[in-house]
């Protein structure tokens, strides 16, 4: 208990609203009060109160069932319990929250309220937040300095602004869920409601696509066990690191990574525990019934915990359905599709719960002009599965997703064809790049979801930081009448900040949502150049010889009336047709749809579309381009009205009466606040301001340093000198320049966590810089006319520029190696291992031996031991366990030699000395240690001995402050 209250001013930097004390005396005790009839979520909330205010306090509140006579009390419940009446909160809906401080007889009362159960959850996490903690997926982030607590002044209501609110988290790489075991399923579904989120859905690959996910199952009913195991399955995987996909990785034995990488695997074929044993591909029909049925165990579990916790779950497949080969052949050339959705719905039932099944649409309606039949066919698969989903009783509602929301010729024709009680939804085009789908506007009378990027694949091994697209996203989402937003993502911890910005924008936008300017500019595009070209049609070449294209508006400020506007258009670029379709909006109205110009006027002709009465009422006109298949593309825009012209040269020059292009606006929300907390709360306040500054400059506009190179996340040489490269990263240095200044264990850690992904990213494009400097030595030893020649040219030009390229691949992977921490990040890892290091390291150094006719020496080959500082990490990390469940901590260990000793230290929360548990070896650096159903909330930390008796701890803050575990109460 603690004998004396402090006020909450304490931790002003780190709290989002004004809180000051309001102690009733030094010697008070305050109590959480949570009633006797509670829920399993009401307690919960309480437990978490409890946690949070010892993790900032050092200090236990006892939770009580009943509000005492004297004493400060936090009262935790559900705004309907007829004993919180009496506070005269008024009626709430169901997701909303209250916190709210009364004085009583001279004492402080705070209420933690919600209008249901599940909403007073989302008050407890309200509440720590404003204690200074913020949530993210991989874990929770707790200042360093501990203040002793006392009661806050609290007014606040809060509901969120969609319905639904969470993540789509993707499967088929290394760094996503196809990595995650039932504890990363359980740990990250339990971090949703801290951040205020209740959905998590999941999509599957079909077969040949490359492989076939066990996400969700297909085959025929009868197929199907009452617990919902199969009797019949096809292979189906989720990657390992033996196995051979389309993605650009090559199959390779963890055991043979460089710099002692290896160490962070337990065995040569990682990957899921779904996996093991089976891989790297099932083939007996043991196994891929086996594969099924793991899976379906860890959804089931993941799920249900989901369900306890008010989160809404989601699988889906492809439409219209792949059909996996064995099942073709068990059952015939022409499938009967409704009898094997028929299966597949019953098999969920019988196998996990979920809330909805969603069918994504085809990936090449993204870029294809999309033919009839392929939308027929469609549109008859989705009828096909609402038939089958009505024949076995489906509990569950269906759904559309996939990656654009209709067809280029009308996105929103699903809304037209499909039961409006089905929710419509589509992830962004252009991997995030594009904005949220304008065809939601189009949508009405049913629920529809916007599904943002968190971050793209092409930069999977980047670091991407999109707060600002975030909130732009969230905005645009709101605006167009969206009833939900989830973000599609792969990694966890490096999303912070995005998943962050996304959580906070689904429940309020009002402190940062910028009103239209009145400044004119052009949003996002590039321009491009033709100056040879003549152009037919126009005596004004040079008005076509220069585009922008891939932009998303124009706003031209003029004063408001009627104008007549044109549209200079032109195709410089392609020879076909079908290759550019988009369309035009001018004040929000449809005025150009399916435009092909090469279709109508073929290419390098100037093609102009004019419009009358485009009336204006606020100052500005808008152009919009709306992108069908590849990017719209203008030439120069002419407005004329009333003594009013505005002409433009877009993507030029000023020319004759035409303006040079339109400043760019930017296309991203303001994100300086967001940062200025984020950063305080990451680092610490002695470099809050500063880190803030640098994180707000880069959001949006950090450099890709890797890109889709024959799968996510890959290098290639790169032309340019590293002289110009590295003004790119300036950044770095400055980050790095604010070390000496960080305090605290914590915060220094999670500063490195940062610094050394940002060092990875900057070593790395070195590396690429130095790649083309070695790959131009090669060609000169390849294009030696004598053995002799070229083992000369091997030796005193290729030979060097081979050293540089491993020193500096080493010191890249190094920074690399310092960032792991989660599944996630030894999925970069395993990218970097099997996808780059094969083309940019193993097979030119084969080469290069060949050429001197004798093998590489050490320092042109990359170290296969360990070369960093000692680490130890918990790639899963459990908060919260079931009552009876046992805790068993995953512990990987990084060092140049083994460590002799370690140990697992716990106790109950706060109180008495830690036990040791002995950390048991299971192979390389993988260790675990297990607490044998423990029954009240604990703490632990792990604590590794080095050879020179040093010690390395897990978390950086113990034995301080150390992870924290509670028993959930029951369901």
């Amino acid at each position: 208990m603690i004998s004396r209250l402090f006020s909450v001013l304490a931790l002003a930097a780190c709290v989002v609203l004004p809180i000051a004390g309001a102690s009733a005396g030094e010697d008070s005790a305050a109590v959480i009060v949570c009633p006797a009839e509670a829920s399993h979520l009401e307690r919960l909330a309480a437990k978490e109160i409890r946690r949070y205010v010892y993790l900032r306090s050092g200090g236990l509140l006892p939770i009580v069932e009943a509000l005492p006579e004297s004493g400060d009390a936090i009262i935790v419940a559900s705004s309907g319990r007829p004993d919180v009446s009496k506070w005269a909160v008024g009626a709430m809906d169901p997701e909303e929250t209250c916190l709210k401080t009364l004085s009583e007889a001279g004492r402080s009362v705070t209420l933690v309220l919600g209008g249901s159960d599940v909403a007073t959850l989302y008050a407890a996490y309200r509440f720590a937040e404003l204690l200074g903690i913020r949530f993210y997926l991989h874990g929770d982030v707790v200042p360093d300095d501990r203040t002793e607590f006392g009661m806050p002044k609290l007014d606040e209501r809060r509901k969120p602004l969609f319905a639904l609110r969470g993540i789509q988290p993707f499967h088929d790489f290394a760094e996503g869920p196809d990595w995650w075991n039932p504890d990363d399923y359980k740990a990250i579904i339990r971090q949703l409601p801290k951040l205020g989120m209740n959905f998590i859905g999941l999509h599957t690959y079909p077969e040949e696509r490359p492989a076939a996910e066990p996400t969700v199952w297909i085959g025929l009913p009868e197929d199907i066990n009452a617990d919902g195991t199969v009797r019949f399955a096809y292979p189906a995987i989720y990657y390992n690191t033996l196995l051979n996909v389309a993605w650009g990785y090559a199959a390779k034995a963890t055991g043979d990574y460089c710099l002692g990488a290896g160490a962070m695997y337990d065995r040569d074929d990682y990957g899921s525990e779904i996996m093991r044993g089976l891989g790297p591909m099932p083939q007996s029909p043991e196994d891929c019934n086996q594969v099924f049925d793991r899976a379906g165990t860890m959804l089931r579990d993941g799920f249900s915990l989901a369900h306890r916790l008010g989160i809404k779950t989601c699988v889906g497949t492809e439409t219209p359905l792949v059909v996996p080969k064995r099942v073709r052949e068990r059952v015939g050339s022409a499938p009967d599709i409704e009898k094997i959705y028929e299966g597949i719905f019953t098999r969920i039932v019988r196998a996990y719960p979920i809330d909805y099944y969603w069918f994504w649409t085809p990936e090449n309606w993204t870029w294809e002009n999309v033919k009839q039949e392929a939308v027929d066919a469609t549109i008859e698969d989705i009828k096909t599965a609402l038939r089958a989903a009505k024949s076995v009783g489906a509990p569950f509602q269906l759904a559309t997703c996939g990656w654009v929301l209709g067809p280029q010729n009308d996105r929103a024709l699903f809304d037209k064809v499909l039961p409006k009680e089905m929710p419509l939804s589509c992830i962004s085009r252009q991997v995030g790049m594009d904005p949220v789908d304008g065809g939601f506007a189009d949508v009405s009378g049913r629920p529809k979801w916007a599904i943002p990027w968190l971050e793209d694949d092409p930069a999977l091994n980047s670091t991407q930081l999109w707060a600002g697209r975030m909130r732009r996203d969230a905005a645009d989402a709101l605006s167009l009448g969206c009833t939900g937003l989830m973000g599609i993502h792969w990694r966890t911890r490096i999303l912070g900040p995005n998943m962050s910005a996304l959580a906070q924008a689904a429940w309020d936008q009002r402190a940062w949502a910028k009103p239209k300017t009145n400044a004119g500019g052009v949003i996002g595009g590039q321009v491009a150049d033709f100056s040879n070209t003549d152009f037919a049609e126009t005596e004004d070449d040079t008005l076509y010889q220069t585009v922008r294209y891939d932009m998303s508006a124009y706003r031209i400020p003029v004063p408001n009336g009627a104008f007549r506007v044109t549209l200079e258009f032109c195709e410089p670029y392609y020879k076909e047709k079908s290759k550019r379709v988009f369309g035009v909006k001018l004040e929000g109205k449809p005025v150009v749809e399916h435009l092909d110009v090469f279709a109508r006027v073929g290419a390098n002709h100037a093609y102009d579309m004019t419009f009358n009465d485009i009336n204006v009422t606020d100052g500005m006109l808008d152009i919009d381009f709306v992108k069908e298949v590849e990017f719209p593309c203008v030439a120069a825009i002419d407005v004329e009205g009333q003594d009013v012209s505005r002409k433009i040269n877009c993507g030029g020059p000023a020319y004759k009466d035409y303006a040079e292009d339109m400043p760019s606006l930017s296309e991203f929300q303001p994100v300086g606040d967001f940062y200025r907390d984020w950063a305080s709360v990451q680092f610490g306040p002695q470099v809050a301001e500063a880190s803030a500054a640098i994180f707000e400059k880069i959001d949006c506009h950090l450099p890709r340093t890797s890109n889709w190179i024959g799968g996510p996340g890959g290098y290639q040489p790169e032309k340019r000198p590293w002289e110009t490269v590295r003004k790119e990263y300036g950044f770095v240095d400055e980050l790095a320049a604010l070390r000496p200044n960080v305090t605290g264990k914590g915060s220094l850690e999670r500063f490195d966590y940062w610094l050394s992904n940002f060092a990875y990213m900057k070593a790395m494009a070195r590396a690429c810089c130095v790649w083309w400097q070695f790959d131009k030595t090669m060609e000169q030893v390849k294009a030696a006319d004598t053995p002799e020649k070229k083992k000369q040219a091997a030796r005193d030009i290729a030979l060097p520029a081979r050293k540089e390229l491993v020193a500096a691949v080493s010191e890249a992977y190094q920074h690399l190696l310092n960032t792991v921490n989660t599944s996630g990040e030894m999925g970069s890892v395993t990218n970097l291992e099997q996808h780059t290091l094969p083309g940019m390291i193993e097979k030119p150094g084969q080469e290069l031996a060949a050429a001197l006719g004798e093998p590489l020496p050490p320092d042109a080959v990359l170290p296969r031991e360990y070369a960093g500082s000692a680490r130890v990490f918990v790639p899963t990390v459990r908060d919260c366990l079931d009552a009876g469940e046992s805790l068993t901590v995953k512990v990987v260990v990084l060092a140049k030699e083994t460590p002799p000793s370690g140990k697992l230290l716990w106790r109950t929360m706060g109180e008495g000395q830690f036990a040791a548990v002995p950390l048991e070896h299971v192979t390389r650096g993988v260790y675990t240690a297990t607490i044998e159903k423990p029954t009240k909330d604990i703490e632990y930390y792990i604590e590794i001995i080095q050879e020179k008796g040093q010690a390395v701890r897990w978390p950086a803050t113990a034995p301080e402050m150390n992870q924290s575990v509670i028993i959930a109460p029951a369901a």
